[in-house]
């Protein structure tokens, strides 16, 4: 539940996996991004907190996900790195299938504030360390959510799921992983099975 720390962080992800490509090693990324502040922050603090968030979730990337990011247009880059920010959050991974998946299939288009509350309040049933968030924190966390889909281009503005257009590439890149990720994205099965013929 330790994802208050901002965005997306489209560009500066994909500055820093080119830069992984380069460098070999994400040691190495981590000390030229906070020797040359390449995220631009203010203080340093913030700039170390980023780049610890965003290398947490691009090492959830396989290098051939790794390499195809830089490869791909920007919509499908923001499905990818939508895609590594639910390996590196469980909690995301369940809420992306149980409601944001779940809504789109059924035809309820709209995703809002109620859905997630209702989400937390049914986890923290079987996850008693969710009771111990504080109320702040807790509005942070879906204030955060919101705003991650809004940037993968998975929630419009005004809170109605966008169809994810995935790439047959970009498909078949997640199924020879783990097929059942494909789930966290609001897509038809059937739009899939065409997809693959």
């Amino acid at each position: 539940m330790s994802f208050t720390t901002g965005s997306l962080f489209h560009r500066e992800s994909v500055k820093l996996v080119a830069l992984y490509l380069d460098l070999g090693d994400w040691d190495s990324v981590r000390h030229k991004v906070i020797t040359d502040n390449l995220l631009q922050t203010r203080t340093l603090n913030t700039l170390k907190r980023v780049c610890r968030e965003i290398i947490s979730r691009l090492k959830t990337l396989s290098q051939s996900e790794l390499q195809f990011l830089l490869e791909i247009s920007h919509q499908e880059q923001a499905y990818l790195l939508w895609l590594a920010v639910c390996r590196r959050y469980r909690f995301i991974a369940d809420f992306s299938i149980e409601v944001l998946r779940e809504r789109y299939i059924t035809l309820k288009t709209d995703l809002n504030y109620e859905d997630y509350d209702s989400f937390f309040n049914q986890k923290s049933e079987w996850h008693s360390e969710l009771d111990e968030i504080r109320p702040a924190t807790r509005s942070k966390l879906r204030q955060v959510l919101f705003k991650i889909l809004r940037e993968a281009d998975l929630l419009s503005a005004n809170n109605i799921i966008s169809a994810a257009m995935l790439s047959q590439q970009l498909i078949d890149l997640i199924s020879h992983g783990n097929p059942r990720e494909i789930l966290y994205f609001p897509i038809f099965e059937s739009d899939l099975k065409r997809k693959g013929r």
